[in-house]
Order: structure tokens, then sequence, then C-alpha cells
């Protein structure tokens, strides 16, 4: 009934996953990037079925994140995760399949550090009306030791612990320094400070997902992040994909504010567990 997948299985697991490329790209976009094979992707699929190809899907990785499961395929992966003990920062996916997940996960891994069950997943396929702003561009290499604090900052106040526990942040730099050789980091510089930012986190042939979206505090209400958000989009849509994805914390309004003043609607519903 669950296995782990692998390469033999990338045709079922693409059907899976491109039936839903909004909510699936950032599984989507490391499954075609590196297969199904656990040591080049650096994580798990796990698939659930009764037949020869799954029915749904688990990715197992330093998140946990359901794919079209239903109720039965969510305490499949839950008994497994159970078994093997916690590997992973998080359970993260549609709020609905997160509950139930967790339900059957907090008797083994509670109390969690965090608990966000209500995450809007908004998306926008159309450049925004509000003028872009033209100081946010793509960061460049050099500039990474200037993007570092800002990226530091945002994922402190955003998941809570920082990211340069434990290691020193080694991996966290190395991440960082992977978007921006990429092409994926934009940011508005005013001398050698960022005062806005955001990252393409993942991206498909048919949709991007925005991350890690930041106002330095001492700007916060100067009109930086809606056309700072204007201007990345346009950037998405015209070099990444026709369609951009992002989710936030239902509790987060202002942010909500300005991504639905960009044009971002809300089409489905988020949640997290952070450990």
């Amino acid at each position: 009934m669950l296995r782990v997948l692998d390469d033999r299985d990338m045709p079922a697991v693409l059907d899976l996953l491109n039936a839903d490329p909004i909510g699936n790209v950032f599984v989507a976009s490391r499954v075609n990037a590196a297969g199904l094979a656990p040591e080049r992707l650096g994580a798990q699929v796990w698939g659930y079925g009764t037949g020869s190809q799954p029915a749904a899907l688990c990715y197992a990785g330093a998140n946990l994140i359901p794919i079209g499961a239903d109720e039965h395929a969510l305490c499949a992966f839950a008994e497994h995760a159970a078994r093997q003990g916690r590997r992973c920062s998080s359970i993260v996916g549609p709020a609905e399949m997160v509950a139930v997940m967790w339900a059957a996960l907090e008797p083994h891994w509670g109390p969690a550090r965090d608990i966000r069950m209500r995450q809007p997943l908004m998306m926008t396929t159309a450049y925004s009306n509000v003028a872009p702003d033209t100081a946010v561009r793509r960061v460049q290499l050099d500039e990474l030791e200037m993007l570092l604090p800002a990226s530091i900052a945002m994922f402190t106040e955003e998941v809570g612990v920082s990211p340069v526990a434990g290691d020193g942040g080694a991996l966290y730099r190395a991440r960082v320094r992977e978007l921006v050789s990429s092409g994926r980091a934009f940011a508005r510089f005013e001398g050698d400070q960022v005062v806005f930012k955001a990252e393409i986190g993942a991206a498909t042939k048919f949709a991007c997902q925005v991350q890690g979206v930041w106002v330095d505090p001492r700007r916060r209400g100067c009109g930086l992040s809606i056309p700072g958000m204007a201007a990345v989009v346009a950037s998405c849509l015209r070099d990444v994909a026709p369609a951009v994805s992002l989710y936030v914390n239902d509790f987060n309004a202002p942010a909500r504010r300005a991504y639905e003043r960009v044009g971002f609607a809300e089409i489905g519903l988020f949640a997290s567990i952070l450990f």
C-alpha cells in the first residue's frame, strides 16, 4: 500500500503533481530537477495506492508534504512517519490534509513549536496595475554578504528560530547563495542595506512560488512592499512562469492587504506545523 518511489514512477508522480500545479509547485520543482532517487532528491517520495500506480504522494524531506491524499492515505503516511521518527522541521500542505496528519502524529511528535492552520494560498497570472518599483532587481552574487543579514532577519521573524543556529549558518548561507546564483533573489538596496527583498523559492513551467518577502522594520509603512512585489511579479511572469503564487499567515493582515493590492487572489488554504 505504501512504498518509497523511484525514477520508474516518474510518469505517475508527474501526473499527480500536475493535477494541482499551483499547490504542488514546491515538490514538482524539486522532482523535475532531481528525479525521485532519494540520494539525488535529498528526500523520499512515498506513494500510496492499491495498484501499481500511486494514488497519493507524500514528500518526506526537511518538510513533510502530503499530496492528493484522502484520509486512508494520510493515515498511512502518518503511521509510516511515526515509525521512522521525526526527521522533518515542519508539516506543510493543504490545510485539511495537514490537519489529518497532525491529529495522527501529535501523540508521537507533539507538542509542536507553532501551529498555523490558516495560511491562504494566493495566486496571480496578471501584471499588477500598481507601478513596479524600478529599484527592485535581481541580487548579484557579489552582493550576497549584503543580502544575508536581511535573509536571516526574515527567517528568524517568520519561523521563530534563527537559521544560523546549530551549524553556524552554513546550510542557510548555501541556500541563499543558490537562490542568488540562479537569479531568484530580488532586493531593493539603499546604499549597502537591503530594505525590501523576496525570492522565488520554487518554479516549474506552470507556476512559481514567491517566498521570503521582507521589508526592513525601520522602513515599514513607507510604501515599499506593494511596488516591490509588483516588480517581483512582473519579473516572474516575464521570465519564469505564467502564474505566481505564495502563501501567507492569515494573521498577517498588512501582508495580505499588500498582496491583494498587487493583484493576488486567494485560491486555497495551506497549513504548517513547525517543530
